[in-house]
């Protein structure tokens, strides 16, 4: 039996997976720390968060912090106890509420506090919490996070922020799960006299203390989660701008370290405004016109810290100047001002609940890229540059990460995640349609917090198509699907070769010299529905679809 060589070898390497590829055979071991970490227990689902005032001094020199968080909720049930976050290696000072002080205990990273008396449901309150210590310093922001300690090349101290997945609570403390998103806040960070704050939200005052502080209070108008709240601290230059949006007028502010302002003028001047017209386009309204957009330089690559965007990509085009996609297209941009700011959309306005589904962040905002591209170059570019990102998959584990123990899945969530969402627009045949579902999700769950649930049933409904087994099969197995030709008494049949159970998924093949017809095969071998196929003629679009082929 005769294969194509090419073919032979790319199913050889696939299928060394299948044996490996179920749904959580990549165990793991999790730890009770884990799961106080990433489980909603009733000690945290007691309480809906409303609040937060941050009161945090930073000490530079000593690498130090110190200050207090208001903490305003909203009993969800009667309770008596509950649990908040704060790294262990971080002092709890004390615990006050109606004046008196509370006790508690901790484990790991967990506190628990517990009232005089029964906190009833659906009643207001409050308590604040002092503490002080040396926070974890990141290795490398922000994959590796916590506090970042740096000074500028005029040697003047240069502080950050980045915490996604290790958690807010490395510096401050909250109830650190992606679930419950605060309503608001004010961010009040003290720094030495001489330098400046740059938070999320909007400035609201600036105080100099006697003590050779200056205290910076921003205010977050809408819900926000805990890792996108930043302090960026250092000797920052400002100027504004405002955008025509959907919703009006947006402002818009930039923060670069003083000596790169003339750099920051030229290249966030040149895609600020073009990111958000493709956004506002494909995604709706800017979600956060009450807070603004800014943009903030930081030592670090980048970060999508709601309304004040985390920038470290050195005002070049590309990431770092690379191309990730290999086909040109990712360096006519700079991907840092592109990529984190589609996270406003998907991530910051659509949160996941889980961190086990940061997929949902991720490969809409991977894809995301090729979108902004599209509004540039047109429709072509944008695929291309999608399909570029292949060479980056790793088809390790999936995608979607154990829930409850504050564990993210593979990082094929980008680039595999990516050519997902490009496949499911391509099954969909409707450029209008595919808009609609995309403006559609952030208007459906603005400011909300979903499931994996959420995200697929409401793409099945509004597609009118049942794309569960294909979401089940790029999400939760390693593997992606193989599409199989044979021949039976002189007809051409086709099947897939999956994991997910009941999978099904309309390609796109055609005749060679002919135009592409969808084709809709199951597990079962069926009669491939093209007069005249044969395995000799028949050509799969594998530039759209990230599939396997056998063709016997």
């Amino acid at each position: 039996m005769k294969k194509n060589l090419f073919l032979t070898f790319l199913l050889a390497a696939l299928l060394s997976n299948y044996s490996f590829a179920q749904l959580g055979t990549d165990k793991e071991t999790f730890t009770r720390a884990d799961s106080l970490r990433g489980y909603l227990s009733p000690l945290r689902t007691c309480y809906d968060i409303n609040y937060y005032h941050l009161d945090v001094k930073f000490d530079i020199p000593n690498k130090f912090i110190s200050g207090n968080v208001l903490f305003k909720f909203t009993a969800t049930q009667d309770f008596t106890k509950l649990q908040f976050d704060l790294f262990s290696n971080l002092k709890v000072e004390k615990i006050i509420y109606k004046g008196k002080e509370l006790t508690y205990t901790r484990e790991f990273n967990a506190v628990f506090i517990t009232f005089p008396k029964t906190i009833v449901k659906d009643s207001k309150d409050e308590f604040t919490v002092y503490y002080s210590g040396n926070p974890t310093i990141a290795k490398r922001a922000p994959w590796d996070g916590g506090v970042e300690y740096n000074v500028d090349s005029l040697g003047h101290s240069w502080v950050s922020t980045a915490c996604q997945g290790m958690g807010a609570s490395v510096w401050w403390p909250n109830k650190d799960q992606q679930a419950d998103e605060v309503d608001s806040a004010l961010i009040s960070i003290s720094v030495p006299t001489g330098l400046k704050d740059v938070s999320n939200g909007r400035l609201r005052k600036v105080t100099k203390l006697k003590d050779g502080y200056t205290r910076f209070d921003w205010f977050v108008a809408n819900p926000i989660n805990n890792y996108d709240i930043e302090a960026n601290i250092g000797d920052y230059a400002h100027y504004s701008d405002t955008y025509d949006g959907e919703k009006g007028k947006l402002t818009l502010d930039f923060w670069p370290l003083s000596y790169n302002l003339d750099k920051a003028k030229k290249q966030w001047g040149e895609n600020t405004k073009p990111m958000l017209s493709a956004f506002e386009h494909w995604f709706g309204p800017y979600p956060f016109y009450e807070d603004g957009y800014k943009l903030i330089e930081t030592h670090h690559l980048g970060m999508e810290h709601q309304s004040g965007t985390a920038y470290g990509n050195h005002f070049h085009n590309g990431y770092l100047g690379n191309d990730l996609s290999g086909t040109g297209w990712g360096l006519k941009w700079d991907f840092i001002v592109v990529h984190e700011s589609g996270h406003e959309w998907f991530g910051n306005n659509i949160t996941s609940k889980d961190l086990g589904d940061m997929w949902i962040h991720e490969s809409f905002t991977n894809y995301s890229e090729s979108l902004f591209i599209e509004s540039r170059w047109g429709k072509q570019a944008g695929q291309e540059y999608v399909h570029g990102t292949r060479t980056r998959i790793a088809n390790d584990r999936p995608i979607v990460g154990p829930y409850n123990v504050n564990k993210e899945g593979s990082g094929d969530m980008y680039y595999k995640g990516g050519n997902m969402l490009n496949m499911i627009r391509t099954i969909i045949n409707d450029d209008g349609k595919w808009r609609n579902i995309l403006r559609g999700l952030n208007k459906t769950f603005y400011h909300q917090t979903v499931t994996y649930d959420d995200i697929v049933n409401y793409i099945n409904k509004e597609a009118g198509i049942n794309l569960s087994p294909l979401f089940d099969q790029y999400l939760h197995y390693r593997n992606i699907p193989i599409l199989e030709f044979i021949t039976r008494d002189g007809k051409l049949y086709s099947r897939w070769i999956a994991d997910a159970k009941g999978f099904n998924m309309a390609v796109r093949v055609k005749l060679k010299g002919g135009e592409y017809q969808f084709i809709s095969p199951t597990t079962k071998f069926t009669p491939v529905s093209i007069e005249g196929a044969t395995k000799d003629n028949i050509e799969v679009d594998t530039f759209n679809y990230y599939i396997g082929v056998l063709v016997e």
